[in-house]
């Protein structure tokens, strides 16, 4: 087996896919890609409304929290993608880009190349849309952007809802304003999930000079001489060294690459001691600095027969099935969070700071507990710019122990006051006139809350994350950041992090999109370094 490479890439995620295609476009580039986790073959990977059926199986990571004395001290499910195409792979597929304002922010806190305007061609770069034609959409990329081909009536409903309410229609979440509800674009393609693995990487599978290693667990990245040189590794039982001549790429998202670092002795010098670790870097910012979006979620009886509770019910199942293998089409290719929209808690608020997910169905606890009978929709909204941080910490210098994730959620009295108004708008919203012919009332763990006390206790009992952890590598230039402009991490050359744990900031959306950005932009700047000293004009430093 080869073991000298020029890049190595660790997680064929989100980010990893895109960096393996665009890294060995080159064909004198010799990647390897190590993923943890298995081939994305399965039948509920591809089809769209199968996601939630991923969940706690072997294509998932299934993390926990630690105890969270905010959330009634429970410990709370974190799924991950364990799997070709990582959380792509299992995620509900929402093509949402976050806000100008996101990537703004990103550039005032030291981070120059990262503002809307700069990071604006990487999307476009990434995207094959195939619904809408301007210039903040882009066409004949490899990730597909469409419109879904079933949208359930509730789903209507519900953007009715929001005009009764005054908020205003918004047909496109990632053009010119993010304001106001409407229906989420998706990556599909022709009725089945478009995941990275589908998009980036399966297309250039053939290429010789790529080679991807599927459950492969890294132990730790090599570093000599303050260089990251290669990656140990070990795969069905037995243990393995490979060479980077070039870089170390680390794309294992937020709660591995943190993980992965401080194994390999970069992170807080104390923490690494306790357990025994050598300390190669002291960067105390590694796994601090952990956003994530919690969502809440109204909940109603309906008696709308044909909600997505019913898809699967006999004999209709049957139908729904042949329909989905025969055309692609029908409820078995919804992605079930179909509706959504983006308001403001205040006027002092920069840029719509409230998201909200409508699903014409039951979605308790993940869909582990939707009721066995009977049909319902879910109204789940979020801060998207929480002031709540968390930790990933290693609990174990064993690379096989899951590591110490602390969301620390509704840490923080602005969160509380923004979760309380957003519960609130989300009840309006399924209270409205327009949802009067399909509900049959409340639906909940206990009686309806009627204050904000009890909206705020329902919420800790019963909020869930949404998904979209980042920013535990976050990239800057002060005492706390991890990781340069460029994405090298301070210190150790020859190393990178290219994820969702760079983000200084989390997006104010669905975090899948700006990931495909974020990957697509460091490819470039890798690429562009590598041309550079091929001619001569500089020295590698990293």
């Amino acid at each position: 087996m080869q073991n000298n490479f020029d890049y190595i890439i660790i997680g064929a995620g989100s980010a990893g896919c895109v960096l393996a295609n665009r890294l060995s476009a080159n064909p004198k580039n010799q990647v390897l890609v190590l993923e943890a986790g298995r081939k994305d073959n399965l039948q509920n990977v591809k089809i769209p409304a199968g996601f939630p059926k991923l969940f706690k199986t072997e294509v998932d990571y299934g993390y926990t929290t630690v105890n969270q004395p905010t959330m009634h001290n429970r410990e709370m499910y974190l799924p991950r993608g364990k799997v070709l195409g990582g959380c792509s792979s299992i995620n509900a597929m929402i093509y949402i880009r976050g806000s100008r304002q996101d990537y703004n922010e990103w550039s005032t806190l030291g981070n120059l190349g990262w503002s809307y305007e700069e990071v604006l061609p990487y999307f476009k770069k990434s995207e094959n849309q195939e619904i809408i034609q301007n210039d903040f959409h882009g066409k004949g990329g490899p990730l597909n952007v469409t419109n879904r081909s079933y949208t359930n009536h509730l789903s209507q409903v519900f953007v009715q809802a929001a005009q009764e309410l005054g908020y205003d229609t918004n047909e496109d979440f990632n053009g010119a304003t993010q304001e106001g509800f409407g229906f989420y674009q998706v990556t599909q393609t022709k009725g089945e999930r478009c995941s990275t693995a589908k998009a980036y990487l399966h297309p250039v599978m053939a290429r010789t000079n790529l080679q991807v290693e599927t459950k492969a667990q890294v132990e730790r990245i090599i570093i000599e001489n303050e260089r990251a040189v290669g990656v140990v590794y070990h795969q069905n039982g037995q243990k393995y060294e490979a060479k980077a001549s070039k870089e170390v790429i680390l794309s294992a998202g937020a709660y591995n690459s943190p993980q992965v670092l401080q194994l390999s002795g970069i992170g807080n010098g104390d923490d690494l001691q306790a357990l025994g670790l050598p300390v190669v870097k002291h960067l105390p910012g590694v796994g601090q600095n952990l956003q994530d979006h919690m969502v809440y979620f109204t909940l109603f009886n309906s008696n709308y027969k044909r909600s997505l509770d019913s898809a699967e019910n006999f004999p209709g199942i049957f139908k729904n099935l042949f329909q989905y293998l025969l055309t692609k089409k029908g409820m078995f290719s919804t992605n079930i969070g179909e509706a959504g929209g983006f308001v403001y808690s205040s006027p002092d608020q920069p840029s719509p700071d409230i998201q909200y997910h409508f699903a014409p169905a039951y979605f308790l606890s993940h869909g582990f507990k939707n009721p066995e009978k009977g049909n319902g929709y879910s109204i789940g909204g979020k801060v998207l710019n929480p002031s709540s941080k968390g930790t990933v910490k290693l609990a174990s210098a064993n690379f096989n122990t899951a590591p110490a994730i602390d969301h620390n959620y509704m840490s923080t009295d602005d969160d509380i006051r923004r979760s309380v108004w957003g519960f609130r708008l989300a009840e309006k919203l399924g209270m409205t006139n327009a949802f009067a012919p399909y509900r049959k009332g409340w639906h909940g763990f206990a009686a309806r809350p009627t204050d904000d006390v009890e909206i705020e206790d329902l919420i800790r009992a019963t909020g869930e994350t949404l998904y979209h952890p980042t920013s535990t590598c976050k990239m800057g230039d002060d005492e706390m950041a991890v990781v340069d402009a460029e994405l090298k991490v301070y210190g150790v050359n020859g190393l990178r992090v290219v994820d969702a744990s760079i983000m200084p900031n989390v997006t104010r959306g669905n975090t899948n999109a700006p990931v495909v950005m974020i990957a697509e932009k460091a490819a470039d700047m890798i690429l562009r370094e590598e041309m550079m000293v091929a001619a001569g004009i500089t020295e590698r430093v990293g």
